[in-house]
C-alpha cells in the first residue's frame, strides 16, 4: 500500500507519524490550493500557549489556483518572525542548537513557490530523522486515487481534535506551564528529542 498525501509547512507530529507508516509516499502536486490547512502554516508551543506561524502568500489565501502555482510573499519579513519565535520557544530544548543553523538557512533561501518550500522542508525533516522512505510526486489530480493508494490528503487540519490513543507523547519545553500539547509542528518533537524522535513515531502503534 502507498500513501497519497498533501504537503505541509513543517507538518504536524501526526502527519509525520502517518508518513512513517508507509514505505512509499506520493505527494499531491496538482490539487487546488485550499485555505485553512497546514500547507502554509504550523503551530508551535510557547510559554503562554500555542503560537501559529503562517507563510504569507501573493494574492492572498482565498485564491483558487493550483497549489503548485502558489507564490510566497516576502513583502513582510515573516522569516525573521518565524526564526525569532523558534528561538523564543526552543532555546531550552535539548537538540535545538543542533538543528537551528541548518534550518534557518533553508528558510533564508527564499523559495518562490510554496510547494517548493514545503517539499524542501519535508525532505530535510526526513533526512534528519533518517527516514528510509521512497518519495514520488503526482503527475495529475485524481479525485479518487488508485486502489494501491491510501488517501491521506487533508487528513490533518488546524483545530482538529486528536484522539488520545493517536497522540505521540513526549516531554515538551513548556509542559509544566501549559500542559502537554498534542500534534504540534514536527519541529517540537525534533527539537525536544533529536534522534529519538524517529523511534517515538514508529513505536506509536495506532493506525489512522
Amino acid at each position: 500500500m502507498k500513501l497519497l498525501i498533501d504537503y505541509q509547512y513543517f507538518g504536524t507530529v501526526n502527519y509525520y507519524k502517518m508518513l512513517f507508516m508507509f514505505k512509499y509516499i506520493e505527494f499531491e502536486e496538482y490539487e487546488r490550493y485550499q485555505k485553512g490547512s497546514f500547507r502554509n502554516r504550523t503551530i508551535i508551543a510557547g510559554a503562554n500557549g500555542l503560537i501559529p506561524l503562517s507563510v504569507p502568500l501573493q494574492n492572498g489565501r482565498d485564491q483558487r489556483a493550483l497549489f503548485r502555482d502558489i507564490k510566497i510573499s516576502y513583502k513582510d519579513n515573516w522569516i525573521l518572525q518565524h526564526t525569532r519565535a523558534l528561538d523564543a520557544c526552543y532555546m531550552r530544548a535539548p537538540f535545538y542548537e543542533f538543528y537551528r543553523d541548518n534550518l534557518f538557512a533553508l528558510l533564508a533561501s527564499q523559495e518562490e513557490y510554496l510547494m517548493d518550500l514545503d517539499r524542501k522542508l519535508i525532505q530535510w525533516v526526513l533526512k534528519m530523522m533518517k527516514a528510509n522512505l521512497t518519495m514520488t510526486f503526482s503527475t495529475s489530480y485524481q479525485k479518487e486515487p488508485a486502489t494501491e493508494f491510501q488517501d491521506g490528503r487533508n487528513r490533518f487540519l488546524p483545530n482538529q481534535a486528536i484522539a488520545v490513543e493517536d497522540q505521540v507523547n513526549y516531554g515538551q519545553v513548556f509542559e509544566d506551564r501549559i500542559g502537554f500539547q498534542p500534534n504540534m509542528s514536527i519541529l517540537d518533537l525534533l527539537f525536544c528529542n533529536g534522534p529519538v524522535a524517529t523511534g517515538l513515531l514508529k513505536d506509536s502503534s495506532s493506525r489512522f
